[in-house]
């Protein structure tokens, strides 16, 4: 199956740290690797209003809705490049994932079905020396993964705070040169049990 990347921009500034350091790991892709690349901030998601317990979602037909959960079912692997924004992911990556529960419910979709199995992975930037501080990014894109049956790939780490200066994150640029060519293992809640070896 040809791979076929999506990266999702979910920071409020065109060419930040977060984006620069994703477009220096995607330029290591092999050229054949599809890339799709939409900005969040210039896509903006109507609001999401929760109908479990009222009726059915819809398919959106039209709109940034219909053009982002397109360019998901189409992906093998999800890129969620967020700055860490409150120690956490951004507000229209936030926006976008609360979505998936709304495709979720969706009618004949098959949200989950569709994309377990595929590999979501992250990059972020945070103006922290302590990467511990991104912890809880790291865990909402890896508790979204166990969740949805996905591989994980894992969080790209790299430092900046005023423009460009990710670029000077020497050991952040070497991680880049061979983060998606990983093997990403199956995402699993932190209480569930590795599989024995047969």
């Amino acid at each position: 199956m040809t791979r076929r990347f999506l990266f999702l921009l979910g920071s409020s500034r065109p060419d930040g740290n977060t984006e620069l350091l994703t477009r220096r790991a995607a330029e290591q892709l092999p050229a054949d690797v599809e890339q799709r690349w939409i900005d969040l901030a210039r896509h903006p998601l109507p609001d999401f209003e929760d109908l479990r317990h009222d009726s059915d979602h819809t398919r959106p037909t039209e709109g940034n809705a219909r053009l982002l959960l397109d360019a998901t079912l189409d992906a093998t692997d999800l890129v969620i490049a967020s700055p860490l924004y409150w120690y956490s992911v951004s507000t229209p990556v936030k926006h976008y994932l609360d979505h998936w529960s709304g495709w979720l419910r969706t009618p004949g979709l098959d949200f989950k079905a569709t994309l377990a199995g595929r590999t979501l992975w992250g990059v972020t930037a945070l103006a922290h020396e302590e990467q511990e501080v991104a912890d809880p990014l790291i865990g909402t894109l890896h508790l979204t993964a166990a969740f949805m049956g996905m591989h994980f790939g894992g969080v790209l780490l790299g430092n900046g705070s005023r423009p460009s200066d990710v670029l000077r994150d020497a050991d952040a640029l070497g991680r880049a040169e061979t983060f998606f060519a990983r093997e990403a293992p199956l995402a699993r809640f932190p209480y569930e049990k590795e599989p024995a070896a047969v």
